[in-house]
């Protein structure tokens, strides 16, 4: 249990003295007693709203956690931030704004607890950039906090067998190739997402989840819970309960959460499960919160030595739902922690630790989650490819490949839209990587996902007859010989900048390397010839966006870092 350090209430800047009279004023308005006003004010947020099905748990969610507090002798504040969908972002510019959201959220979360004083933060989270985002804000403010993911939507069914709408994605270039009828793509279209929730494999939103739970911040073995399941009652409660637990303490705060260790631990499950490419940029952005520079090799050092247990859509065969009814996510931890992946003595917000947490999980059930003795891979399910192409490195989910070498020869598009126009009329061919530059967290600006190219690719049959390298991002979903996150980006003057159709491209999964096969005098004549392309948003968020991102590799972070926020000072004034 961490000792107290515990310290006036933040939200006293607010509610003491005559010449808060005023303030208390807007309080009373707003339906609070002097009993309220009175108790600790904690700000529960959310991104509830209808730009996607991933938040609409949070409706209900939001409400038990504000009875958890009010329970626990607290006042809740609920309060909003948004959500950019990627189910609906995806394919068009719409994507640009997608990893912009992760830092408005963050943004916003300060701007709120801050400018309200509030002592405390239950934050829910549901799409893909809503749970780096919360979190991000979290160990930012670094007041106590619990963070609670909203669920995991249902699988569908679809033909007998549990569909996500991954296979919808991918049924498009099915439907294209030949191989699927219009009318089964509609009947999949409608089978796959049956209810609310986040998208139910292991694609950025569960894994993040999954995230949660290792860095200890979040109700404990919550995170599978699939979001319509009546428990999620007993989690808001759990959760508005635990913070009210960590302002009497006084801690531990985020940043006693979120070490060095945390951060290795987070990345181990990542690697275990198959998960994400997207951690990759999320976990350094957290880390930066923190002040800790934690950067894609140190992930790549952690996914390198880290087993791959986890038998979890793309790459594998089952969703949330199935982790969920094995035990949840504590198995996958318990068995790290037993065999010397994890580290078991890091703290949670329950003040105890990872691995008194996870103690009473019951072992993995050999199909949905293998033991370490029989993994399905010795190292991760991700590894960070550097070479003179990517020299700060670009990212490769291994999970699923059935090879890990890949040469081939360079086909260039300057954009994503450029090469989806190719892919949809099938302008390619075996044997080529299709690179596709200037999407980068600059260059974008905002570094846009490509789940409907690589699906449109893997659906037409040339998942790993091609391969894709891009300097954006990819999907959780994203399957097949798909390279990532390329660091630094073209438009900055990385190498993918001089790339020219036709040169060879040889990518080794096993030895993690990544080379372009063209002479450094060439190389560096193409380099004399180079010019910055052209921005197409010279003003709005995006401008501002692209004037401050940084690179992928360092988690595209736009401030920096280790943020202070000063101790309310005043004297009381109560006559």
């Amino acid at each position: 249990m961490a000792s107290s350090n515990k310290k006036p209430l933040r939200s006293r800047i607010t509610t003491d003295g005559i010449d808060r009279s005023p303030h208390r004023a807007f309080m009373h308005a707003m339906g609070l007693d002097d009993a309220a006003i009175a108790k600790p004010m904690v700000g529960v947020v959310s991104q509830k709203g209808e730009t996607t099905p991933c938040n609409m748990t949070h409706y209900a969610q939001v409400e038990y956690a504000k009875e958890g507090v009010a329970m626990a002798g607290g006042t809740p504040r609920e309060f909003t931030t948004i959500s950019v969908s990627d189910g609906v972002g995806m394919n068009h510019e719409g994507m640009k704004f997608s990893l912009v959201s992760r830092e408005i959220i963050a943004d916003s979360i300060e701007a709120v607890i801050h400018g309200h004083a509030y002592d405390g933060i239950v934050g829910y989270g549901g799409c893909d950039k809503t749970l780096p985002g919360v979190i991000m804000g979290m160990v930012r403010c670094n007041v106590p906090s619990v963070f609670v993911y909203g669920g995991s939507a249902l699988p569908g069914r679809f033909q007998g067998r549990d569909v996500s709408v991954l296979d919808t994605y991918e049924a498009v270039g099915a439907v294209q190739a030949g191989t699927m009828t219009e009318d089964e793509l509609t009947q999949l279209e409608e089978a796959c997402k049956p209810t609310i929730g986040s998208c139910a494999g292991q694609f950025t939103a569960n894994t993040m989840a999954m995230v949660s739970e290792a860095l200890g911040l979040t109700v404990p073995n919550s995170s599978m819970i699939p979001g319509v399941y009546s428990e999620r009652k007993g989690v808001g409660h759990r959760a508005g309960a635990l913070v009210m637990e960590l302002i009497e303490r006084g801690g531990p705060l985020p940043r006693d959460i979120v070490t060095r260790k945390a951060l290795e631990n987070a990345c181990a499950i990542v690697a275990a499960t198959g998960g994400s490419t997207n951690t990759a940029l999320h976990i350094p952005a957290i880390a930066h919160e923190a002040g800790i520079k934690f950067t894609a090799d140190d992930v790549a050092a952690v996914l390198q030595r880290t087993p791959f247990i986890g038998n979890l859509r793309p790459g594998g065969k089952y969703h949330a739902k199935d982790v969920y009814e094995i035990g949840g996510a504590h198995v996958v931890i318990k068995e790290l922690i037993a065999n010397g992946f994890m580290h078991g003595d890091t703290l949670t917000v329950t003040g105890r630790t990872l691995a008194e947490e996870v103690a009473d999980a019951p072992a993995p059930d050999g199909e949905i989650i293998h033991p370490v003795s029989s993994a399905i891979m010795q190292s991760g399910g991700v590894v960070v490819l550097k070479g003179n192409l990517c020299p700060d490195g670009a990212l490769l989910k291994v999970a699923g490949l059935k090879s890990l070498t890949f040469t081939g020869t360079a086909r260039v598009f300057e954009s994503e839209d450029e090469a989806v126009e190719a892919v949809h009329s099938r302008d390619y061919k075996e044997g080529e990587v299709l690179i596709v530059r200037n999407e980068g967290p600059v260059g974008g600006p905002g570094m846009r996902e490509m789940l409907g190219l690589t699906a449109l690719i893997y659906g037409q049959g040339m998942g790993e007859k091609v391969a894709l390298l891009t300097d954006g991002r990819f999907s959780g979903a994203t399957r097949g010989m798909c390279i990532g996150h390329a660091a630094p980006e073209a438009a900055t003057g990385g190498p993918m900048g001089l790339v020219q159709n036709g040169d060879l491209i040889t990518i080794d999964g096993t030895s993690a390397t990544i080379k372009l096969d063209v002479p450094d005098e060439e190389l560096a004549r193409r380099r004399a010839e180079w010019k910055a392309p052209e921005t197409r948003h010279r003003a709005g968020l995006l401008s501002k966006y692209a004037a401050s991102v940084g690179q992928a590799h360092e988690g595209a972070v736009t401030h920096p870092g280790n943020a202070q926020w000063p101790e309310p000072r005043r004297k009381e004034k109560t006559t």
